[in-house]
């Protein structure tokens, strides 16, 4: 029942999920952060077994990281995207990951972008999209509602209005949830 959604705004990208870890019915903590800050400008929301979310970030951030200090310089939002995708595709054919993943970035040169990616390591770059069935509800309102080149303003009057859905709509929807921005200033 995660609910993971995010757009790309005018020098901004945003991801927001929300902070409930649940096992069936039973909620086991309501204060889960499932955004991972993989370097300084970006992060990565993730939904599905908690486990493998775990991990597989980890292992990203990590990776991340050692490429970093191998070579001395960054890898842009749409190269990790690549690495991520690619890592997604070799463990599909042993022990896969049942994580789908939003990735938003900050790149100089060529501003913000926002990557989706499922567990069968389909990858896209997107203006907005949304994982699990309260991201399915906010796709309707960023047909309808997101614009290119939008407002901080803008934005966090479309999460409102997606939060709000989210909670009308589902019978078990969380109550709590968790918005980072990315631009050139970091996370």
């Amino acid at each position: 029942m995660d609910v993971v959604f995010g757009f790309v705004g005018y020098d901004f990208s945003l991801v927001v999920a929300d902070c409930a870890s649940v096992q069936q019915i039973i909620v086991q903590k309501s204060d889960e952060d499932k955004i991972v800050e993989i370097d300084k400008c970006k992060v990565m929301a993730m939904s599905g077994p908690k486990g493998d979310c775990v991990a597989f970030g980890e292992y990203l951030k990590a990776n991340v990281r050692l490429y970093r200090l191998k070579h001395g310089h960054e890898l842009d939002t749409k190269a990790v995207s690549h690495y991520a995708r690619n890592e997604m595709a070799q463990a599909l054919r042993s022990g896969p990951y049942q994580v789908n993943t939003l990735l938003a970035g900050y790149d100089e040169g060529q501003g913000p972008s926002l990557y989706f990616m499922d567990y069968l390591a389909t990858g896209h770059k997107v203006n907005s999209a949304g994982h699990g069935y309260g991201g399915m509800f906010c796709l309707s309102l960023f047909d309808k509602h997101w614009v290119p080149n939008m407002s901080r303003a803008q934005a966090m009057d479309l999460v409102d209005r997606c939060i709000s859905e989210v909670i009308e709509r589902l019978v078990t929807a969380p109550t709590d949830y968790l918005v980072k921005i990315v631009d050139k200033n970091g996370c």
